[in-house]
């Protein structure tokens, strides 16, 4: 597959039984072979999405005297500001050429997970910046929903199975800043090639080049969205949890030209996670005498901590 599939919502979402039916085979044999899709028809409006860039540039105008009031110690970069190059892709020495921020989870305090997660930062300077960053969210988070419906019932699960280990999950929703770079990188990246963590992510801001995706034959593809699309791949989580039948696929964003140096790239990604104790085995229907079990049984929330530590995130 040498091209990124574009599916659209609307057709899984349809009373068609048909056009339901498609979008469930379009999606499952893009996951099944390259690992990323172009989506049209979620639930993000175009005036969301333009007042969410615009507060995130205001953020990361702001001095870094002040953004550095907002880096939290001591919770692992999940909430709040994260600062320019200290995160690595597993296996890299060096920082990615990138700062970034984190919305969290909106728990109500009766959930029993209310007390797992931080609580989100919020920003004094900005009036707007968390509103805006909790409409996103919670949009994005509705629009991963009926994607993963989809993905049940290719996988011959009930349509609602991923519902109950989505609610109050451990989703983050990530606007990141690459600034222009001003001096020759040393083997650095703007984000070096990496897997995602999480069940599937929900990328805002491919519609220039610089996303890349791995192919099986190992060839990079330029992966770029149209303005009304989103890029969405399947993490590790879920690829765990499916034996591999769904591929998370090796990602990158790659630097500029060197005549582009001077600009700044804005990107979006929602990783979506599920609730830290969903068991994330090997799914029954998933394994055969051609596909014995690869993976041990471990929890969201056990895998998570793990690739945390891998990324430098968590000590």
């Amino acid at each position: 597959m040498n091209k990124i599939p574009s599916v659209n919502l609307e057709d899984f979402l349809s009373d068609d039984i048909a056009r339901k039916q498609k979008f469930i085979n379009e999606i499952g044999n893009a996951y099944e072979n390259i690992g990323f899709v172009a989506l049209k028809g979620h639930f993000l409006d175009d005036n969301l999405v333009d007042n969410l860039y615009k507060e995130i540039k205001n953020f990361f105008d702001l001095p870094v005297s002040v953004k550095e009031k907002y880096e939290i110690p001591g919770i692992g970069g999940q909430r709040g500001y994260v600062s320019f190059g200290k995160e690595s892709a597993k296996g890299k020495k060096e920082g990615d050429l990138k700062e970034f921020w984190h919305f969290g989870q909106y728990v109500d305090a009766a959930s029993k997970y209310a007390n797992e997660y931080p609580d989100n930062v919020e920003v004094n300077e900005l009036t707007e910046f968390n509103k805006v960053g909790k409409q996103t969210y919670q949009m994005l988070e509705k629009t991963a929903k009926y994607v993963l419906r989809s993905l049940a019932l290719h996988l011959n699960l009930e349509e609602i199975y991923f519902d109950n280990f989505i609610k109050d999950g451990n989703s983050i929703l990530r606007p990141i800043h690459y600034p222009p770079i001003k001096t020759e990188p040393k083997g650095a990246e703007r984000a070096a090639a990496h897997g995602d963590i999480n069940l599937i992510t929900l990328l805002m801001g491919a519609q220039g080049k610089g996303l890349q995706v791995q192919n099986h034959k190992g060839e990079w593809i330029d992966a770029v969205a149209e303005p009304d699309e989103l890029m969405i791949n399947v993490g590790d989580m879920l690829s765990r949890h499916s034996n591999n039948r769904l591929k998370s696929t090796i990602h990158r964003v790659t630097n500029p030209p060197k005549e582009s140096w001077g600009t700044s790239r804005y990107s979006i990604p929602f990783f979506m996670h599920p609730v830290s104790d969903m068991k994330l085995d090997v799914l029954d229907n998933c394994i055969d005498e051609n596909n014995p079990k690869k993976f041990e049984d471990i929890t969201a929330g056990e895998f998570l901590d793990e690739r945390l530590r891998e990324l430098g995130l968590k000590k």
